[in-house]
């Protein structure tokens, strides 16, 4: 179904990708893009369980925007092993204006198809999503 406010449709495998993450872990994290002539949001890049923050980062084209997906895991003070389920807008400011135009006009559509996303972050350098960050926001 087609995003009204953008035209965007979202490729099942990205709804289907994300239930893997959620429920069974498949994925440490999934970068999605939006391909522009076929208006619609696909999956860019799956990450393995065994990837790491870095590796995410490492991802993410520096001068275009993505979304993303990451699972975060970590210990809570008392010891006990959690997790949150990132959404992050990646919006660099070195990307086209058109670029950043179609992904802000697109994401909470996006974002509504993906049930189960507890924090969301939108970042336009790499500073606003580093770890610390998002260890500070996971809690």
């Amino acid at each position: 179904m087609a995003n009204a406010a953008s035209g965007m449709a979202v490729h099942d495998e990205c709804k289907l990708k994300f239930l893997e993450l959620k429920a069974k872990r498949t994925y440490r994290f999934i970068v999605y893009k939006i391909e522009e002539k076929q208006k619609q949001v696909i999956v860019e890049k799956l990450g393995e369980p065994t990837e790491n923050y870095e590796d995410f980062t490492k991802s993410l084209p520096a001068d275009e925007c993505r979304y993303a997906v990451y699972d975060f895991e970590f210990l809570t003070p008392e010891g006990v092993p959690k997790s949150r389920i990132f959404f992050i807008a990646w919006s660099p400011d070195t990307s086209r204006v058109r670029n950043k135009m179609i992904y802000a006009s697109s994401k909470d559509r996006f974002k509504r198809e993906l049930d189960g996303i507890q924090v969301e972050l939108q970042a336009t350098d790499p500073t606003e999503m580093g770890l610390d960050v998002i260890k500070s926001r996971a809690n």
